[in-house]
């Protein structure tokens, strides 16, 4: 994982993320999104643009985060994802339950 970066708008919880999250580093991308949104919970926006590589077990990542985030009435959303890593959420039905642009 290159870079999760993290910062509050009015409305939402904007994270963008940057480089590789699997298996190796998938706990800390979900520590560092989960702390943050402990911290003030509200929608969170996941900006994709510069992921270039996603495992299995980050996708299970996301769906924890949205499960977590669904509990407490809030929405989250995946903006940017490269069409190759688009694709896996659509594969896995993923894009069914969680919006994605």
């Amino acid at each position: 994982m290159k870079e999760v970066t993290v910062f509050k708008t009015d409305a939402e919880l904007s994270v963008t993320l940057s480089g590789e999250i699997d298996s190796k580093n998938a706990d800390e991308f979900y520590e560092t999104v989960l702390g943050a949104y402990a911290a003030d919970p509200r929608d969170v926006v996941f900006s994709c643009g510069e992921l270039t590589f996603i495992d299995s077990t980050t996708l299970g990542t996301f769906v924890k985060i949205l499960k977590h985030v669904r509990s407490d009435g809030h929405a989250m959303k995946l903006t940017g994802l490269q069409p190759r890593l688009k694709k896996l959420f659509v594969i896995c039905a993923l894009d069914t339950i969680m919006e994605i642009d």
